[in-house]
């Protein structure tokens, strides 16, 4: 219900203002590279038009990704600023990758992009906050506010109104109810008055000059809802239909365009169109850093591994990627063996016979997923996903947890929500399994850019040792 009343009615009015904080902050980050040039006496030639321009478009991109355009109503201050702040580092990171790949780095004023990096975000919080401030400042005078009343004082009704109270943005003032429910008549619902039963709606919007009316009854209330329809276009009111998509919520569907019908995503990737690029340049950029800063390391395991065992460096393991596609996933190999059947499937346990005394190090540290990060690279896989589960589990587990398959809408990862909270390892009954994938499941509802950096940054803590690996 969140994301569908967010993406629907109540956003129509932040859309614009979160358009003019999005315009804002590029004429912030190109206006003060510009200016940095023109004290410093440098001139603000090719390169630096560059360089400004990409900032700009990577400031657009990174800042809707952490989601700092939201509406940051009951949130404190200190925590849009967060978000602002990890926004311009991923810009950052962007634009040094860039510079080192084009080799276009040394061009520049090392003090002109010094200044520039720091005092960009200092801009733009000031500018976010003072954005802030003037909202609140003209919704307290009373400016631009349209009064509004609900039909229905049920669940849905109560959550719309909810979130009408929270998103203070949108400049309405809740006046009241109406409902049918003799319990609910003369009382008080969020400390907003239940005014009257349906058949009332008509005669107090005309009364009062009521500006918007919003139908949340239950699917099951057509007749009333086309009643009282019919009787509002007697008004100047603008009425809007609240369906009741409870159902959808906890689906974790998201509202989408059909040919100009509505439509409801039950089941989808979140990674569609520029969101998708945004997570193949997040994929890109660290990876690509982890593997410059690792490679000694690689060298290292590559060497111990052939002088200890016979037997290739690298295990390739078939695995299901993305839309269920079969992928081959390389590991260090941590066993005697290769084993790679597609029927049959036998995990590691404890003091198994088959895994090297290096290969239980190396498991026990997560080390022998390393080479994985070329796959990353390879487009197979992303940093951050549902871990790829045996083509022979794939075909257990399918069967038997409702939604398996939902992990597939998105590339598998090296790191993942389940594997940080402690669902990693042997997977030896149907219960550890189910935890697992509730928690892919969560992560591919819930997906942003923050929730990747954060599952990375706690992947070092949490996620290289643990109790389940063997």
């Amino acid at each position: 219900m969140n994301q569908n009343l967010k993406g629907g009615i109540m956003m129509q009015n932040h859309y614009m203002i979160s358009i003019l904080q999005r315009l804002i902050d590029v004429i912030i980050v190109y206006a003060l590279l510009s200016l940095l040039c023109e004290l410093y006496e440098i001139p603000f030639n090719k390169a630096y038009f560059v360089l400004a321009l990409l900032g700009a478009i990577f400031t657009w991109g990174a800042m809707s990704a952490v989601g700092a355009y939201r509406a940051w109503r009951g949130s404190a201050i200190w925590h849009q600023l967060i978000v602002i702040y990890y926004g311009w580092i991923i810009v950052v990171v962007l634009l040094l990758f860039l510079g080192w790949g084009t080799k276009n780095i040394e061009g520049y004023s090392r003090l002109v992009i010094a200044s520039w990096l720091i005092l960009t975000p200092i801009l733009l919080s000031i500018a976010h906050v003072a954005q802030r401030l003037i909202l609140r400042w003209l919704r307290k005078k009373g400016r631009n506010s349209r009064r509004a009343v609900i039909v229905g004082a049920g669940d849905l009704g109560i959550k719309l109104a909810h979130r009408i109270q929270e998103a203070d943005w949108m400049g309405l003032t809740l006046v009241g109810f109406f409902d049918d429910d003799l319990e609910k008549e003369n009382t008080n619902v969020l400390n907003v008055p239940v005014l009257g039963k349906t058949k009332d709606v008509y005669t107090f919007v005309r009364a009062e000059g009521i500006e918007h009316v919003y139908l949340a009854l239950p699917m099951r209330s057509e007749e009333m809802m086309k009643q009282v329809f019919d009787q509002l276009q007697d008004t100047t009111a603008s009425m809007f239909l609240v369906p009741d998509l409870f159902i959808f919520e906890l689906l974790g569907a998201r509202e989408l365009d059909v040919a100009g019908l509505p439509a409801f995503a039950l089941c989808e990737t979140p990674l569609t169109g520029p969101y998708g690029m945004i997570k193949r340049i997040e994929d890109i950029v660290i990876a690509s850093l982890i593997l410059l800063m690792i490679w000694p390391l690689l060298v290292g395991i590559a060497v111990a591994i052939k002088l200890t065992s016979k037997g290739s460096i690298l295990f390739k393991q078939r695995r299901y990627g993305l839309h269920g596609e079969k992928i081959n996933v390389y590991k260090f190999r941590s066993m005697t063996v290769c084993e790679n059947d597609e029927t049959v499937i036998r995990q590691a346990s404890v003091g198994d016979a088959r895994v090297t005394r290096l290969g239980a190090f190396l498991r026990r540290t997560s080390l022998d997923e390393l080479p994985q990060f070329i796959n990353v690279l390879q487009g197979r896989m992303s940093v951050v996903g549902p871990r790829p589960h045996a083509v022979a589990h794939n075909e257990q587990y399918r069967k038997l947890i409702k939604g398996y398959m939902w992990r597939h809408k998105v590339k598998p990862g090296i790191t993942g929500w389940a594997q940080i909270n402690g669902w990693r390892g042997e997977t030896d009954t149907l219960d550890k399994m189910e935890k697992r994938v509730e928690f892919d499941i969560d992560y591919i509802q819930r997906w942003s850019v923050w929730l990747d950096l954060k599952i990375v940054f706690l992947t070092i803590f949490k996620g290289f040792i643990n109790k389940n690996a063997f």
